[in-house]
């Protein structure tokens, strides 16, 4: 993806881009995320995931 990767802080609703990019990469299945399309990510984690699914695993991986 173009712009590069992103450094995000998550915060409850919201992130804060520390570092310019276009992307983040979903801890879950390494897909890249373009910024615009980040909708699931774990504050407690500092983690952006692809989509509820993964957001799931990552939940179900700490827990087991």
């Amino acid at each position: 993806m173009r712009g590069g990767l992103a450094e995000i802080k998550y915060l409850d609703g919201d992130f804060e881009v520390m570092k310019p990019g276009s992307y983040v990469v979903c801890a879950v299945t390494g897909q890249e995320i373009a910024l615009e399309d980040l909708r699931y990510w774990s504050v407690a984690r500092q983690e952006a995931y692809v989509d509820a699914v993964a957001s799931l695993r990552a939940e179900d991986a700490e827990t087991a």
